[in-house]
């Protein structure tokens, strides 16, 4: 044992020292940065939270803007056409001259009050606060789920912070600058997400199982996606394109029908038709403005515009979990079914059976399935 420890030059330390120093300076760094990851995952955490609540009060706050903009609009024009009817039956004279001044003013105020109402769509406005809320809310989850597993990394900082950003420029704050276009030319699905990241190479065969994929699992994935593409995307479509126009000509109409209100009121008085104009332009109006606002026509087209960005950010979750070829850098298949199921608002076995429906009827030459992909919306 002397001769041994003879043998070991003085001033070394031995390998097995030196090993043990490595792994446990190694295991110190991995720590260290472990923990930096967790002071930035809470800070993000904490911005997050924050933006709940604003999202949250903006959403009550605008939401009193549809209702309030909406009574006050209809009380203007209501007491206007009053008005004109009212001045239809007065003689000659300074009566007849106050009433169609004050009716026109009247129309004139609630044409002003329309464009600007029509222009921010309060209900639209609301919608999009709703949405921006449960969003950041579903962020707000998955950092504490992170936190709470303890293994967070520089990977899931970085995720954290583009999915926040991203979120910030989807569902603006401000209205003057950032408000999005609330009458496209072309009805468009909400983008809330960043890009996936260009997957790594790595070994795309797949032997068995492996980290929970499979060739028969990848297989019934493409297929529920075709099916939602074919099915839930266009339907969801086509509803939002027909509540757009049906939202675009009724801001049309509601400013337009109180001008031509306002034009006829100065006519009133010079014979038995003159008070026509007005009365029935009013009334029209007053049943256009709170059939659009009222009902919420604006929310509607809100709610197809997320609901197409549902479905889209399925699509794109599956096609960029497929792309990636090294496995072990996938998400475990067997969740990722089972999270797929859950938001169609199926269970696995139902979603195995709408993948195999999809297969057989394409086999028989028939693109479409009888059914949507999504049973929840």
């Amino acid at each position: 044992m002397k001769q041994a420890e003879e043998l070991i030059p003085k001033g070394r330390t031995p390998l097995l020292e030196k090993s043990t120093h490595v792994q446990l300076h190694d295991n110190e760094q991995e720590h260290s940065t472990n923990s930096d990851a967790l002071i930035q995952l809470y800070a993000i955490l904490e911005a997050v939270s924050d933006r709940v609540e604003m999202h949250n009060n903006m959403a009550e706050q605008r939401d009193n803007w549809n209702t309030l903009l909406l009574n006050s609009i209809n009380m203007l024009t209501l007491t206007a056409t009053t008005m004109a009817g009212v001045a239809a039956t007065c003689g000659a004279g300074a009566p007849l001259l106050a009433l169609k001044l004050s009716s026109a003013l009247l129309f004139s105020a609630s044409t002003g009050m329309l464009l600007i109402m029509n222009k921010i769509q309060p209900s639209q406005l609301t919608e999009e606060q709703r949405n921006a809320s449960r969003l950041f809310t579903n962020l707000q989850s998955e950092i504490q789920t992170t936190i709470a597993l303890g293994n967070a990394s520089e990977h899931d900082v970085k995720g954290a912070m583009e999915k926040v950003l991203a979120l910030d420029k989807a569902f603006p704050l401000p209205l003057l600058g950032a408000m999005l276009e609330k009458f496209p030319k072309k009805f468009e699905p909400a983008v809330w997400w960043p890009k996936p990241s260009k997957p790594q190479e790595g070994k795309s065969n797949i032997i068995g199982k492996m980290n929970g994929w499979s060739e028969e699992l990848e297989m019934e994935l493409r297929e529920v996606v075709e099916v939602v593409k074919r099915k839930d995307s266009e339907d969801y479509d086509r509803l939002g394109n027909i509540a757009l126009k049906v939202n675009k000509s009724l801001a049309i109409a509601g400013p337009l029908l109180t001008g031509i209100s306002a034009l006829g009121s100065a006519f009133v008085g010079n014979d038995s038709w003159g008070a026509l104009v007005p009365l029935v332009a009013g009334s029209l109006a007053s049943a256009v403005n709170s059939f659009e606002h009222g009902g919420q026509v604006g929310m509607i087209f809100e709610m197809y515009r997320t609901s197409g960005g549902f479905f889209k950010l399925l699509e794109t979750s599956v096609e960029s979990t497929l792309e990636e070829e090294d496995l072990e850098r996938r998400e475990n298949g067997e969740v990722f079914e089972m999270k797929m199921a859950l938001k169609l608002g199926r269970s696995v076995s139902q979603l195995r059976e709408l993948a195999s429906k999809s297969a057989s009827y394409r086999m028989e030459g028939v693109l479409d399935v009888d059914e949507f992909a999504s049973k929840l919306f």
